[in-house]
């Protein structure tokens, strides 16, 4: 019931060895397979020393990982003195290929979230929705048109379990939907160390069925569906949390979807402390931290005004809040009464910490948002990045596992970030290494051949057809694997731009190459589910018969035998719209070489991981796109096809390996979830539970006094100016020399500690702006009445045209990073 042996081999290999055969078709869920195993079977092991032993290791590997925290729940935060605990919200988790409650990468990152936070001893509880049918199943028609059908989980032939309370009945929480209460069942994951709760809207409580569809499917039906769902997280999250009797000090949004959340706070804020509508906005915002994932508008829910007041008109009626102004949380433009509640613009404007999943991802993210900032340059927009990883001992295959017992440090399963440890991958021999990946390819090829099979059966295709499925791909040949969500922006079909010169890459008859491509387009995407359709004519061409290969449902499973077992691992999305891509940290893990445009995590690791960029760091235009598949076909013509199949030494490639060592131990150093979690600890979790620990003293006087102080600002703003700006003397200074800036500001009875006044310095580009740009605070010198001369020193280092502007704006906060939205900021040209 605990799914850490989704992660421990031992454990697993408890299961899998009872009955083989069995664990397969289960779908790797061990409670179906103790439920069916006959007892036969179960003698028969407890009669074998060998099972014994290997079924008393797992037990003490798994006693020994639960007891090592026992107070991992409420443990205490060195720099309080009080308990943190994080609560961590996500409308999917891809925990385990069984239970289907995920769509893609999202789902995927948020489970490896909690097996990193469970690993690391972080105190944390996940929140979700448990839905009863799976996200969707995917298979092909004859004429390779995608089909869906939905699976219904049986959650009591599942690794979770229903809360009880004392009395042994159903523990429950209730949610107002447009005037009708909606009661959820609340059922619960243990995920390691970690728990998972997620609500269930299906039981008999609910009268109307429309209710009782809410936690029906993943993304399913239209918006009313919609928003009930992302009411029932968020609000409904909240609820259930307190009802166990769990005080979270941070609040994760992992992604907006959860972003009611923040209006549930609110009102208990507001109820329970007496507090103001802003002052209760003011004291949950300390405390809450902001995920965004997206890196296009299209992504972004959007509720129209009408739909919001069918939903929220009840709680605005309890709380005595405005309609108006709970709309302005989400509107990006306020004078606009008929603009759409955006989930991700309330996350933004309800968290004080926001990050982006990869560093290009930030830049990205403050070009998108900037106008919820309007006055900050796009630089300096208060989106910081924590880029994703990873969670390394749920995707390292068994067989280099095997090797890394053998040859890295004992304790490196749990010590997996330090450089040290993976610098000993150097020392595996060339040819353990190779043969091990030469196991997971017949492995893959083995597995590939069975489902495709078996799938072109299931459809009634030509025998012709099922044989060459079943005879597909060679384990001797180069086999480039490609597996994503089919989204157009990804553009899975650039590799077969140019199909004459494919052809002769694949076809060739000494160096041949083939292509395993896996993946799902969403239900209602028709683009998406044309380029399958596409990919699947090209692999019926008699000129490549098995050389490319559709695998269809791509799920957990289907991605761990690719990533283990492929050569190379291709990505090839638009530049700027690929948010991370863990896909390719999970491929480089397992010594696949990465192929990949520099977008999302590859921008930051490129050819350091032993893989190949795809053209350069130019933002993305159509025209780019014949251009990046030319360089594909060149990389794979010129260095990749060679380097692989050449200069061997004992049926080695020796430059091949070397690059598989360099991606073992940089991909594994760098991009693993424990790395991730640990800046979340310590650049957003901490920092937000001391501020909430801060806000919530003495009867959350803090946030009582800033906003009575933010209406003393307010209503002086419009007449506070800065008079004067001069920096230096104009004249050409030496590097190194002090240069003074002085600037003289109208404050209009505010006093100077009321305002934070800036010089912004940096070097004048070709085209007029700043590079290499800082921020300096000024320091009050001189009062003159309302007028205060603030000023300071700075050493230019630089040479070079410098440039240099002042600002100032209320001294509202400590972090930069924690900048409100729509600050009231002026600049020294503003009249």
């Amino acid at each position: 019931m605990n799914v850490m042996w989704s992660w421990t081999h031992s454990i697993r290999a408890v299961f899998r060895r009872l009955d083989p055969a069995l664990w397969k078709a289960s779908g790797y869920n061990p409670v179906v397979l103790l439920g069916q195993v006959s007892q036969e079977t179960l003698q028969r092991a407890a009669a074998d020393p060998r099972y014994l032993a290997a079924y008393r290791r797992a037990c003490e590997v798994h006693d020994a990982y639960l007891k090592a925290s026992p107070d991992s729940i409420g443990s205490v935060s060195a720099s309080s003195g009080k308990p943190m605990l994080a609560a961590y919200f996500s409308m999917e988790f891809g925990l385990i290929d069984c239970l289907p409650i995920y769509s893609g990468g999202l789902g995927v990152l948020a489970a490896d979230h909690l097996r990193a936070a469970s690993d690391s001893h972080l105190p944390l509880v996940g929140v979700g929705l448990l839905y009863q049918r799976g996200f969707l199943q995917q298979t092909l028609d004859p004429d390779g048109w995608q089909q869906e059908r939905a699976p219904v989980n049986d959650f009591h032939a599942l690794p979770i379990t229903p809360l009880a309370g004392r009395d042994g009945s159903d523990v429950t929480v209730t949610v107002t939907l447009a005037g009708v209460p909606v009661h959820l069942k609340i059922w619960r994951i243990d995920v390691g160390r970690v728990e998972l709760y997620l609500l269930d809207s299906n039981i008999a409580q609910n009268a109307d069925p429309g209710h009782r569809e809410i936690t029906s499917q993943l993304y399913g039906g239209d918006q009313q569906k919609r928003i009930r769902q992302e009411i029932v997280l968020g609000m409904g999250g909240v609820r259930a949390l307190e009802e166990l009797g769990l005080k979270p000090t941070v609040y994760h949004m992992n992604e907006g979807h959860s972003a009611f959340l923040a209006l549930e706070r609110i009102r208990v804020l507001m109820q329970c402390e007496n507090l103001s509508f802003e002052e209760a906005q003011a004291a949950s915002r300390v405390n809450n931290v902001f995920t965004t994932h997206t890196s296009v508008p299209a992504g972004i829910d959007l509720f129209e005004t009408g739909l919001m007041h069918q939903y929220f008109s009840d709680y605005c009626s309890e709380t005595g809040v405005s309609f108006d102004d709970l709309l302005a949380l989400g509107q990006r433009n306020r004078d606009d009464p008929r603009a759409p509640f955006s989930m991700a613009i309330a996350a933004f404007k309800t968290s004080a910490y926001r990050n982006a999943v990869s560093r290009l991802h930030r830049s990205v993210s403050q070009q998108m948002w900037q106008d919820l900032w309007p006055k900050l340059p796009v630089w300096e927009v208060p989106i910081t990045s924590i880029t994703n990883g990873v969670h390394l001992p749920t995707w390292v295959n068994g067989d280099l596992a095997a090797l890394y017992d053998q040859y890295l440090q004992p304790d490196w399963p749990e010590e997996h970030q330090g450089a040290e440890t993976w610098g000993q991958v150097a020392e595996i021999p060339n040819t353990e290494l190779w043969e091990a990946h030469r196991r997971r390819k017949r492995r893959l090829v083995a597995f590939v051949r069975e489902r495709a099979g078996a799938s072109a059966i299931a459809r009634k295709a030509a025998a012709a057809e099922v044989k060459r499925l079943q005879e597909a791909l060679d384990p001797e040949v180069l086999t480039i694997g490609f597996a994503r969500r089919f989204a157009t922006y990804k553009r899975a079909t650039l590799l077969f731009r140019d199909m004459g010169r494919l052809t002769r890459i694949l076809a060739n008859p000494t160096r041949p190459v083939q292509v395993v491509i896996a993946g799902k387009a969403h239900m209602s995407d028709g683009p998406g589910k044309t380029l399958i359709r596409e990919i699947v004519e090209h692999s019926r061409n008699p000129d490549l018969a098995g050389r490319i290969v559709f695998v269809e449902d791509y799920g957990i499973q289907v991605a761990r035998e690719l990533v283990g077992g492929v050569d190379v691992w291709l990505n090839t999305p638009r530049r700027g719209e690929e948010a991370c891509g863990t896909s390719g940290m999970k491929a480089g893990m397992n010594g696949v070489l990465n192929l990949s445009i520099l977008d999302g995590w590859f921008d930051e690791a490129g050819e350091a991981t032993g893989g190949w960029a795809i053209g350069d760091r130019e933002p993305y235009s159509p025209d780019r796109d014949d251009a990046h598949a030319s360089g594909l076909y060149s990389l794979l013509e010129d260095e990749i096809v060679p380097l692989y199949y050449e200069n061997r030494e004992q049926g080695v490639p020796v430059e091949w390996i070397r690059r598989v060592k360099q991606s073992l131990s940089y991909v594994s150093a760098n991009f693993n979830c424990q790395r991730m979690i640990g800046e979340y600890r310590k650049e957003l979790y901490e920092p937000a539970h001391q501020a909430f620990v801060e806000a919530s003293a003495g009867a959350f006087r803090q946030p009582r006094e800033l906003v009575s102080w933010n209406r003393f600002v307010a209503a002086n703003w419009p007449q506070v100016r800065i008079t004067e700006c001069r920096v230096g003397d104009n004249s050409a200074v030496l590097a190194g020399t002090a240069v003074p800036v002085r600037a003289t500001v109208e404050l209009a009875g505010l006093a100077a500690t009321d305002v934070r006044v800036e010089a912004v310095v940096g070097r004048v580009g070709a085209e007029g702006q700043l590079a290499d740009t800082q921020v300096l605070a000024l320091r009050p010198i001189e009062e003159q009445g309302t007028l205060v001369l603030f000023g300071m020193e700075f050493m230019p280092l630089a040479t070079g045209r410098l440039g240099c502007s002042v600002r100032i704006g209320p001294n509202h906060f400590d972090d930069p990073l924690t900048r409100p939205c729509n600050m009231p900021l002026k600049w020294a040209d503003e009249s």
